[in-house]
């Protein structure tokens, strides 16, 4: 039976959301541990853990993972409009499995055991709008076009939504292709309406990061499967205050699922997907707390440290990847934003590569005020010694 389409989510539904928001990143008073940010450290037991020994599928792997606790399709882009004035933009798809699958319950009209939230991002000088929503699921319903579901996502023809947001293979080229997308989103009414329909046009291969996808995220050896489409070329209109633009530029989409993507001493991320003007490509990021490990693989004895990992990527679309030890990431200065001290400067280091860069937000106000709050924005990368410009992309930040 198909989970009927419904404007709101259940009030069970509302309230396991709030409890799972509760206390983020907090101590737990029974344990002295944290659960890291937005509880992604908690216990995951019942569910399915990534390894270093699986195996990436595709198309399946495009589709969603239920029987894992946590997963995304992350989009950002580094655009221009027509006059030249850069934009930047995000489209995110989060599904969150509400228990275990031995827990589940039987198909029904009001069952659901996959809570879905997107969020929605346009950011191009002082302005940032940013929009939220939330869906429900079964994980055992059929699916095979977005009337069956509130949310989903179907491998091929490739299809994510909520509701009618939706990122889906582009019938005008390929429609089983997932090198070739539309994504569109908008939110608001009259004057106030903001969002985008965009094409996406893959110029490179699919990147696997860590060990042919699995992503270890801290020294005892948990992780996530992760890989990258990160050679979009995107092109469309984005509305924005009223006006609608004519947009052009790069995107980096992101997969990953869990089931325990933190150490629970691990408080959030700093995350970045830089562009170089020579054509390379880099993802590198830290979690902060839980031991970093060496290149050993040792569990490092100081709790504090950071765990860093990443992935150099030729024009080409070849990945090398980068340890703990080949990466160094300093915050250079901070910004008060939302009331807090975020650190929108930073010194990146890859000796490997040759790498010494700053890494810069032009503009700090880019505070994703959601359910879980976190920071997102557009960042400028400069040679630190010479200053010259070496490229462009994207930065989050988590658990500040």
């Amino acid at each position: 039976m198909s989970v009927r389409r419904l404007p709101n989510l259940p009030i069970l539904l509302i309230a396991t959301l709030a409890l799972m928001l509760q206390g983020c990143g907090e101590e737990d008073p029974t344990t002295g541990s944290s659960a890291g940010f937005a509880g992604l450290g908690q216990d995951a037991a019942g569910f399915q853990h990534a390894e270093s020994n699986s195996s990436l599928t595709f198309p399946t792997d495009h589709s969603a993972h239920p029987d894992y606790r946590i997963e995304w399709w992350y989009l950002t882009a580094n655009l221009e409009d027509e006059s030249g004035e850069p934009l930047g933009l995000q489209w995110t798809l989060f599904r969150q499995a509400l228990m275990p699958p031995n827990e589940r319950p039987e198909p029904a009209p009001w069952a659901a055991d996959q809570l879905w939230m997107a969020h929605m991002a346009i950011s191009q000088g002082e302005h940032h709008q940013v929009a939220e929503r939330f869906g429900r699921s079964h994980s055992q319903a059929p699916l095979s076009a977005p009337n069956d579901s509130q949310a989903g996502v179907i491998a091929s023809p490739f299809h994510a939504w909520l509701d009618d947001w939706q990122l889906k293979a582009n019938d005008e080229v390929d429609h089983r292709d997932f090198d070739n997308l539309t994504l569109t989103a908008y939110s608001g009414e009259g004057d106030s309406r903001f969002g985008y329909s965009l094409t996406l046009t893959a110029e490179g291969p699919l990147v696997l990061h860590g060990d042919g996808g699995f992503s270890q995220k801290a020294a005892n050896g948990q992780g996530s499967m992760y890989y990258s489409q990160p050679f979009w070329q995107i092109e469309g209109d984005v509305t924005l205050n009223g006006e609608t633009k004519t947009v052009s530029g790069r995107g980096w989409l992101d997969r990953e699922w869990s089931s325990q993507l933190l150490d629970a001493r691990q408080s959030g991320w700093d995350w970045f997907s830089l562009h170089f003007e020579d054509g390379h490509k880099l993802m590198a990021f830290q979690l902060r707390g839980g031991g970093s490990g060496g290149s050993d693989g040792s569990e490092d004895t100081h709790p504090s440290a950071d765990y860093r990992s990443g992935t150099w990527i030729s024009p080409q679309g070849e990945a090398t990847p980068l340890a703990t030890d080949d990466i160094t990431l300093t915050p250079l200065a901070t910004s008060a934003v939302a009331g807090r001290d975020v650190p929108t400067r930073w010194r990146l280091e890859v000796p490997s590569a040759g790498l010494d860069m700053t890494i810069e937000a032009p503009h700090a106000n880019r505070w994703m005020d959601t359910s879980v709050p976190y920071w997102e924005g557009e960042v400028l990368v400069n040679d630190r010694a010479s200053g010259e410009p070496l490229g462009k992309g994207y930065l989050e930040m988590t658990g500040y």
